[in-house]
């Protein structure tokens, strides 16, 4: 599901897939933007609002993007939920279980823990949510696309999601990583950077760049025009694009680089120039992929 401007596509079929990232960086766009092509061609799309966003702004965003009206009219075609409690969201997904819809939108994983009384933080409580919840949608042959929040320490960002590690084992399609290029504001539209994060099968990485762990999916663009429609793109990355948050400022490799001796792990690094993580695993990665070219070239 999504198809890139290059015919491969980014989501699994009868999979959990994610999409986290901060506000306003376009994951609810991107999820929208699948359902759409999911009903142009009569396909049949489920969007579990745990956010209240709100049926007629859900239904208004749609139309823009260019979602047939009678194919939102029709809920054996389009279906909007707006659960109260957890019996509610379950007899949703009982129902979707004999309905099959190939788009599973549930935005958002931040909401729909706590609909459960779970803890963010507890693994065993996020793998009873997933399996009550995400995997029966999934199991029913949709592409499962739930919407998440990155972490707030900076090195738990780099990582993934905010809560438990638990969220990212439990994804048996992709996890991407959303960052915003430009700000997704109303009137103005938006972009945005995919980044696989976490790829269980292989099949969207393998048409990705290669050279960094977690390597650049394409770039989703919004724009918007004066009439209130609404224009997307899903564009396939350059040949060798890299992942700009993986690849080191030259200030920070030629530190590294001075140290004598030179670091034989990121944590000696990060105790010597006293950086976060991160940054310390960025350098030396960079580091050693420029010592590898110099001594090819020699």
């Amino acid at each position: 599901m999504l198809k890139r401007s290059d015919g491969h596509r980014l989501f699994y079929a009868g999979q959990v897939n994610l999409l986290f990232g901060d506000p306003e960086s376009g994951k609810t766009w991107i999820c929208f933007a699948c359902a759409v092509e999911a009903l142009k061609a009569a396909r049949k799309v489920l969007i579990i609002d745990l956010d209240h966003n709100g049926a007629p702004a859900t239904v208004h965003r749609l139309i823009a993007l260019g979602a047939p009206i009678d194919r939102l009219r029709d809920p054996q075609a389009f279906r909007y939920c707006e659960p109260d409690d957890r019996s509610e969201l379950r007899q949703i997904v009982g129902d979707s279980t004999h309905w099959r819809p190939a788009v599973a939108i549930v935005d958002s994983i931040g909401e729909l823990l706590p609909l459960h009384g779970a803890n963010s933080n507890s693994s065993d409580e996020f793998t009873v949510v997933h399996s009550t919840v995400l995997k029966p949608l999934a199991k029913s042959g949709a592409a499962v696309l739930a919407v998440d929040h990155l972490a707030k320490s900076p090195d738990s960002r780099a990582q993934g999601p905010g809560g438990t590690a638990a969220k990212r084992r439990a994804i048996g399609g992709v996890s991407v990583r959303v960052k915003a290029r430009k700000p997704f504001t109303p009137g103005h539209g938006g972009e945005a950077l995919l980044i696989v994060n976490k790829d269980r099968h292989g099949g969207v990485r393998a048409h990705c760049p290669v050279g960094d762990r977690e390597p650049v999916a394409g770039t989703f663009k919004l724009l918007a025009f004066n009439d209130g429609v609404l224009e997307w793109a899903f564009t396939a990355p350059a040949d060798g694009e890299r992942n700009d948050d993986e690849n080191a400022p030259s200030e920070d490799v030629a530190a590294l680089a001075e140290l004598d001796p030179p670091p034989d792990s990121v944590e000696d690094a990060r105790q010597r120039l006293g950086w976060r993580k991160q940054r310390a695993a960025n350098a030396l990665r960079t580091w050693r992929e420029e010592k590898t070219e110099r001594n090819a070239d020699q």
